[in-house]
């Protein structure tokens, strides 16, 4: 069956997961190109075996790089990006074959729903669903940044499916602790470098701070996070962690430089947590109200945010 499809994988010391991918794509597409950063593990051999063309890039530690140049493969209209740890169902897989079929769309890009199994669970809030990705869209029309978690730019039409679940990328994301705490630690190391060398950052006190406080409070109360029970307040204090692990790499980074924090800078710090734990806990709050007592509440909630921000 022609279906004018290219499936894209990069990957790396992925032979755990690349075979369930390629299967889960394998008779939606007219070719799957595998895009390998020199795995010392089996990857390559199973892709293979399995009828994917295979490229090579050099390992960089993280796949962004790596993106566009697996994108260039491609020879077919519509591209599917796919993560080697991730999976279609057949549904999101004929909807996705339906819109190539097409002769006239009017949308260049497909944003896709995407459910992410942490810790063998379901996780559908704290900000990670319906976490919609472009990752189906026509051959020249999206540009990968390099840098790390930075969404890509989007030429054209955009259309998004239905946040729905017969129509979400599986993505088998964390499967234990380790896993995760390993994964933070490499991406720190990259984010700080983007930090110091793109942004020309010095390490601020208040970051170290007010940046993992609001990652916490936007992903556990905004967020919601708290209806996926233990998982959503242990992801909450996980990213918290990561965040704080950017802001201490960039501390080593630069040479562990002493600086002091004076009592007028502690309450300065202290009157910004405040004001995040109010911004965050009336975003929470509006979001329960309905109709014309939501509009009151959220006109007195950007008073009250612009009082607040004058007299810090």
């Amino acid at each position: 069956m022609k279906t004018n499809i290219s499936v894209v994988i990069n990957t790396l010391n992925e032979e755990k997961n690349i075979g369930l991918a390629i299967r889960s794509v394998k008779k939606y597409a007219d070719e799957i190109i595998v895009v390998d950063m020199l795995s010392e593990d089996k990857t390559v051999k199973i892709a293979e075996k399995l009828g994917a063309k295979i490229f090579f890039h050099k390992k960089m530690g993280y796949v962004e790089p790596a993106r566009n140049f697996a994108i260039n493969k491609a020879r077919r209209k519509w591209i599917l990006i796919l993560d080697a740890d991730e999976t279609i169902p057949t549904t999101l897989g004929k909807k996705l074959v339906e819109i190539a079929k097409q002769k006239n769309t009017d949308y260049d890009h497909v944003l896709i729903p995407r459910k992410n199994i942490i810790f063998g669970k379901w996780i559908q809030n704290s900000r990670w669903w319906p976490d919609y990705n472009p990752r189906f869209f026509k051959r020249g029309k999206i540009d990968w940044p390099k840098q790390i978690h930075q969404k890509p730019e989007l030429i054209g039409e955009i259309y998004s499916l239905p946040d729905e679940e017969q129509y979400a990328l599986v993505h088998h994301n964390y499967d234990t602790l380790d896993q995760f705490l390993t994964r933070a630690i490499r991406y720190a190391d990259v984010q700080s470098d983007e930090l110091i060398n793109e942004k020309k950052y010095r390490l601020s006190v208040a970051d170290l701070i007010l940046k993992p406080t609001g990652e916490f409070l936007s992903r556990f109360f905004a967020g919601e996070g708290y209806k996926d029970g233990l998982h959503g307040l242990s992801l909450a204090i996980l990213q918290m962690y990561s965040s704080s692990l950017i802001y201490l790499k960039v501390w080593e980074k630069q040479k562990y430089e002493e600086k002091s924090i004076e009592e007028k800078k502690i309450k300065e710090i202290f009157t910004k947590l405040v004001y995040e734990i109010e911004y965050w806990h009336d975003q929470w709050a509006s979001e329960r109200m309905k109709g014309v007592k939501k509009e009151i509440y959220r006109y007195v909630f950007k008073i009250k945010n612009a009082l607040l921000k004058v007299l810090k």
